[in-house]
């Protein structure tokens, strides 16, 4: 399953919003990020493909940055709750997740914000494997995110933690892919269930649309 953030305003992209509404099948959600989180006011362009990618079944999830837990937990709701009265989404992908144990408490008060803000999916990313004890707050924890590069040589072996869980845990979004490159079977060695893995390079990778559903188009 594919798990997309698409960083880019409908109006300029139209076309990949559209190719991901067509795609519902086989995305396990979209992450809406209108401007580094909710932004100052609605926006009608990402409010019509929002509830176009829900009638269509797809769960859509909120971008939240948490910056490593220095954000204040106020911000952060208010974000939530932005998200949820301006977009009706369904779920929160908590961005810049820590990963450390000290920090647990503070992943766990935002976790019960999350869900009492409506989000029925919580994704916290973490970009690397966490300490264990964040595996009960959230439904996905993404744990790499990066180029290409780094990923086709990393350990292949995940933590021994995660073999305690099932794959639909855990998450991989990768950029700078070239075409062919087997991402997604990585993916599936790894024992993320869910992934992404788009061209995209430099410091906006997530401008564009997976590999998987490129060729597909």
């Amino acid at each position: 399953m594919l798990l997309v953030p698409l960083y880019e305003h409908p109006a300029d992209r139209p076309e990949d919003w559209e190719l991901l509404i067509r795609s519902a099948g086989r995305l396990h959600s979209v992450v809406l990020n209108p401007d580094s989180g909710p932004g100052r006011a609605p926006d009608e362009g990402f409010a019509d493909v929002c509830a176009r990618l829900r009638d269509a079944g797809v769960t859509v999830l909120g971008y939240v940055d948490t910056d490593y837990g220095r954000r204040p937990h106020g911000e952060v709701v208010r974000d939530l709750l932005r998200h949820r009265d301006w977009y009706a989404t369904d779920g929160a992908f908590l961005d810049q997740a820590a990963a450390d144990p000290e920090l647990l408490p503070h992943y766990g008060r935002l976790a019960v914000s999350a869900r009492a803000a409506g989000a029925r999916t919580l994704v916290l990313n973490h970009g690397v494997h966490p300490h264990p004890g964040y595996v009960g707050l959230a439904d996905l924890l993404v744990t790499f995110e990066g180029p290409w590069d780094a990923y086709r040589d990393a350990a292949a072996a995940p933590p021994a933690w995660t073999a305690d869980h099932p794959a639909r845990t855990f998450c991989h979004l990768v950029y700078a892919v070239p075409p062919g490159a087997p991402a997604a079977e990585l993916a599936a060695v790894r024992r993320a269930g869910v992934h992404c893995a788009v061209p995209g390079t430099g410091a906006h990778p997530w401008g564009t649309l997976p590999n998987a559903l490129e060729a597909a188009g």
